[in-house]
């Protein structure tokens, strides 16, 4: 058989090639605050844009005539603010006491619009309708994605067939500006994907945990916290769980006294000390009898004398992470605010986009243009014109880690209009980033080496030959030590031979940068969130801040602590959620699936929750030994705390129904959760010993589950025939149970009503079992 050879001509055109051959004369641009709204359109007109009111009187309008797609087109550029939806349970699970916790890990959820962005949720609809072409500038980073997204669905809904592309940039500059309006792309919705995730899990983790441990401990402590929210959040509880860790290794640390030896010698007018080669000993004896053969002959050899160029490397470009650690050390500003204070600077075309986890520059990236900018500056204007005269202008120390997104932080351009903590932030931006492209601190270093009686001693000094970076970057120290000069061979009697003593020092508590470092490490949150799960356990109250500005756990964070550890889970280890965080990246990376993601940490996580349920005393009981006593309740209200599983909804008010202990007799009935507001309740004969619910969920009884029940009658009130146990629905649709006039409602459930007589239900003639007829019989 002959094949002819078919020549497949594959379609490459791009996005941008195939909207120029359609005409449009209206495009809608979005960018996620006000602020880059402004600064991007004022680029994009060249500061001829008409601006206009939109229906939010927060996020205006910018219009102005563009080249877009090789046309000349009307540009409408207006903005979000941040997320436009939130996600939240559906109206039946959205009250504390609608259903019992555990369900909301499979409860429905929905996108919404906050009643304070429907106004721009409204303006979005009104000019998408007009526009032929969206275009989303909203943040490059997996959040931004997200919130693209939000805007794509809102505008979508109105004008389905509106034609989306993605602007891509780093910073508002005209260049950055007008490349991304040339080379747009298609939104990733991998990234957004991922950010539906954790938005999804955080949810439903959070909503569960905190509706569990507040009403519970509410109850238990109610003098410390009747009025407390004791929230729960799947990254929150690690951050507590690394101050907790640190204080209780700081309490169980025990001191160890050690003994050293140093030897003294006095030059003219400068005193030399050698550190002994062993550093320490922890043994008195060993210590003491290497001393007196020191002292026996007391004369210093000198071994070695060695001096060799010693550098001080200059830092690495700069990080989200690492400008939050920095911040923080250095110039005593918080991550969360260091963080508002960054992206306010960004927006204004200060700095480029402050959410990046690349630590070196692209080689595309032009330095030069950005340190003539700062030659202009009285402070540190000479040396920024010091780096452009260097040998090969700037030359920045790169580091190894790349999103691929973002460059590193850096400054845009130069401005001395700043005050306050906005100023000291920009400042230490621009110095970092000169600091960065500029040398090496270059030294030469000195070290000696002596021998008293075969034991070595060691002094160093130091020679700082060029300061380079250190000139402009006032937050490092490299400190000049001058030592006399000494010859190989020579001897000399020290000035003083001392043995020492001291003790091992415990590790101190975390500062913020410190707490920063262990989440990056761990993998808890991301840069862009780092902050603000600090801020949640300071605004719980779960930790404190001592007066140097470190982390002390409260009583409560310390009992939440403990009190899930002795569950065995370690919740407050940072091992669930790193998993998370990596299955999240794999999300947006397009190497695993969104739906499977979230299945499988729904599924990890309600497992978690239902074994703490069930170990809900031990959480007490840590708790007690910093709150006080518990307080006592009764066996029926310690049932009623363990929070029982549904079985129906309410006719009357929909609220779950669930078993309840009669506080009379043994027996159980069938009540509303709305009790008292709700006194809708069932009540079994006499007859039925035992009422659990069941797992299984009957069939006809829909669209609302009916879970059935399983019933175990007295002995003799059955006839020969029926076995005494039975599984049937409560829902209205089983004959046996409706026969048998259950579902009768008592007005007061917490009275003791008047209970239907014990009737025997119907039986099939065939088969003498119940819940069927000879009609419907299967042996019939």
């Amino acid at each position: 058989m002959i094949r002819k050879s078919v020549k497949v001509k594959f379609r490459t055109d791009s996005p941008g090639d195939m909207i120029r051959r359609t005409p449009i004369k209206r495009v809608l641009c979005v960018a996620e605050k006000n602020d880059a709204a402004k600064c991007i359109a004022d680029i994009m007109s060249n500061g001829r844009m008409r601006r206009s009111e939109g229906l939010s009187v927060y996020n205006k309008l910018y219009e102005f005539e563009y080249n877009l797609f090789g046309q000349n087109v009307t540009v409408c550029m207006t903005s979000v603010s941040g997320h436009l939806l939130g996600l939240e349970f559906k109206a039946q699970f959205q009250k504390w006491h609608s259903c019992n916790p555990v369900l909301l890990f499979d409860a429905e959820v929905e996108k919404y619009c906050p009643e304070n962005f429907v106004q721009i949720k409204r303006t979005l609809e009104r000019e998408v309708s007009q526009c032929q072409v969206l275009v989303i500038w909203t943040d490059c980073d997996r959040e931004g994605e997200n919130i693209g997204f939000e805007v794509i669905d809102v505008c979508k809904a109105v004008k389905p067939g509106v034609q989306v592309f993605r602007a891509r940039f780093s910073e508002i500059t005209p260049n950055s500006i007008r490349r991304a309006c040339d080379t747009l792309t298609e939104p990733d919705g991998n990234v957004s994907d991922a950010v539906d995730v954790r938005q999804e899990l955080d949810l439903r983790i959070g909503a569960s945990f905190t509706r569990f441990q507040t009403l519970r401990l509410q109850k238990i402590f109610p003098a410390s916290l009747a009025n407390q929210l004791i929230s729960y959040g799947s990254c929150q509880f690690p951050t507590l769980g690394f101050v907790v860790e640190r204080f209780k290794s700081i309490q169980a640390f025990i001191p160890e006294t050690f003994y050293k030896i140093r030897v003294l010698h006095e030059v003219e007018e400068d005193s030399v000390e050698f550190s002994w080669k062993r550093n320490r000993l922890f043994n008195h004896t060993a210590c003491l009898v290497v001393y007196q053969i020191c002292m026996e002959n007391p004369i210093a050899t000198v071994t070695s004398v060695t001096s060799k160029p010693k550098s001080k490397w200059r830092p690495l470009p700069l990080d989200t992470v690492e400008m939050e650690k920095l911040v923080s050390r250095k110039l005593r500003i918080g991550a969360k605010e260091t963080m508002k204070i960054a992206e306010k600077l960004y927006t204004q075309g200060l700095i480029s986009y402050p959410r990046t986890e690349t630590n070196l520059f692209p080689k595309d990236l032009a330095l030069g243009p950005l340190v003539e900018h700062q030659t202009h500056s009285p402070a540190w204007g000479a040396f920024a014109r010091g780096v452009m005269e260097q040998p090969g202008g700037p030359n920045p120390r790169q580091g190894t880690k790349t999103d691929q997104a973002h460059p590193p932080i850096h400054p845009i351009k130069y401005t001395n209009t700043l005050q306050g903590n906005e100023q000291r932030v920009y400042e230490f931006i621009v110095r970092h980033f000169l600091a960065c492209v500029s040398l090496d601190a270059v030294g030469q270093e000195t070290v000696v080496e002596v021998e008293i009686a075969h034991e070595r001693f060691s002094a160093n000094g130091l020679m700082i030959i060029r300061r380079n970076y250190l000139d402009v970057y006032p937050y490092d120290r490299w400190s000049t030590k001058v030592i006399p000069v000494y010859e190989q061979g020579s001897q000399f009697q020290p000035s003083a031979i001392e043995m020492l003593d001291g003790q091992t020092s415990p590790p101190q508590l975390l500062t913020e940068a410190d707490l920063i470092s262990l989440m990056e490490k761990h993998g808890i949150g991301t840069d862009a969130t780092h902050a603000d799960h600090i801020e949640t356990i300071k605004s719980r109250m779960y930790v404190g801040l001592t007066a140097d500005q470190r982390f002390l756990p409260g009583e409560l964070g310390m009992g939440l602590v403990e009190g899930y550890n002795s569950m065995g889970y370690e919740m407050s280890k940072p091992d669930l959620r790193a998993e998370l965080e990596a299955d999240l990246k794999l999300v947006s990376e397009g190497r695993k699936d969104k739906q499977s993601v979230l299945r499988h940490h729904i599924h990890k996580y309600k497992t978690v929750f239902v074994e703490s349920v069930k170990k809900a005393k031990r959480l007490d009981e840590a708790l007690s030994n910093y709150l006080g006593a518990a307080q006592e309740f009764s066996e029926s209200e310690q049932q009623d705390m363990e929070m029982p599983l549904p079985v129906r909804k309410c006719p009357q008010c929909g609220r779950d129904m669930v078993l309840r202990r009669r506080k009379e007799g043994n027996g159980k009935y069938l009540s509303c959760v709305g009790y008292p507001e709700c006194k809708c309740s069932v009540w079994f004969p006499d007859t039925v010993l035992e009422v659990n619910r069941d797992e299984s969920v009957c069939p006809t009884c829909q669209p609302s589950p009916v879970h059935m029940v399983k019933l175990k009658f007295r002995r003799g009130s059955l006839p020969p025939m029926m076995p005494l146990e039975f599984v049937g629905c409560i829902g209205g649709c089983d004959e046996t149970l409706r026969e048998g006039d259950w579902g009768r409602r008592s007005p007061h459930h917490h009275q003791t009503p008047r209970r239907p007589a014990a009737r025997k239900p119907r039986t099939c003639g065939i088969c003498h079992l119940p819940g069927h007829t000879r009609v419907t019989c299967p042996q019939r």
